[in-house]
């Protein structure tokens, strides 16, 4: 059956765009069969006959088609129509954390609890199955208004490497967004899951503090500094936040992978031993 017509990718009607970024679109899409919406990820036009685009857009159907969670977006499928590659997924009718942080950490800071252990088990879950995400930051969980979390984008993951296979890898392709990358991240490392809790510290000092830990005026002063500078005091930026939160933050970003929680389950069970807040924020409604 043909499904080609200007509206459609597939057996998909596009709908409306929701979210832009550098080399995609994520697409409200209704299947007409299933009568159900779908969220719908293609190429920006211009990406859309490049070989590393194309491969990165089916890669992340390869990692995601068989992980099953409630905090990780659903992949469905992988598929191209009339030249455009296009990847299908659950749709989930949420913003993204950055921009959840961009439109004021105030309006949801009653709601950190749940976000940050939802957004750790996520994360928990999917290195459980011996990924490593390589691109944790806002920009890749939804958040939607009640707090419910779900990973997304796995572009870059690749599976976990331990032991002799860590030692005998070659050199990476360094790879990420600067702003949340670890050390080893940077300097081309082989990487396992405590450089996602490294990432993952990033994302929570920014959902605390409405900024990442490092800025730089140059690409190469922002990788200095996760390389060399210590990380700031998250309490500096709010006097609520707890000292056993704020130390928390501080071991995830440590330069030294050893000196991390070896785990988002190490993360996990430490968090729910303690306070964010001395004291608890109220919705601002």
């Amino acid at each position: 059956m043909a499904y080609a017509t200007p509206g459609n990718l597939g057996p998909y009607r596009l709908l409306n765009v929701v979210h832009t970024g550098q080399t995609s679109q994520i697409w409200q899409a209704y299947h007409d069969v299933k009568q159900q919406v779908f969220g719908v990820k293609t190429l920006l036009s211009k990406f859309q006959r490049e070989r590393d685009h194309v491969g990165y857009l089916r890669w992340e159907y390869t990692v995601g088609q068989n992980t099953v969670h409630d905090r990780i977006i659903r992949i469905l499928t992988y598929d191209s129509d009339r030249s455009s590659p296009y990847l299908a997924m659950e749709w989930f009718p949420a913003p993204n954390m950055k921009r959840q942080i961009q439109q004021g950490i105030a309006r949801i800071a009653h709601l950190l609890p749940k976000i940050i252990e939802q957004a750790a088990e996520g994360l928990s879950y999917f290195n459980s199955l011996g990924w490593v995400h390589r691109d944790v930051k806002p920009d890749n969980f939804l958040v939607n208004d009640d707090g419910e979390v779900k990973l997304i984008d796995f572009a870059l993951a690749r599976r976990g490497r331990r032991g002799l296979g860590k030692l005998l890898s070659p050199k990476a392709k360094v790879q990420g967004t600067r702003s949340y990358m670890s050390p080893e991240q940077i300097r081309g490392a082989t990487v396992d899951q405590r450089a996602d809790v490294y990432s993952f510290g990033c994302t929570l000092y920014e959902l605390l503090a409405g900024k990442p830990p490092f800025t730089g005026s140059t690409a190469d002063e922002l990788l200095r500094k996760h390389l060399r500078a210590p990380p700031p005091a998250v309490e500096a930026a709010d006097k609520n936040i707890t000292p056993e939160f704020a130390e928390l933050i501080r071991r995830c970003l440590a330069k030294r992978p050893e000196a991390r929680p070896q785990s988002l389950d190490d993360f996990l069970a430490e968090f729910r031993m303690c306070r964010i807040y001395k004291k608890v924020p109220i919705s601002p409604q």
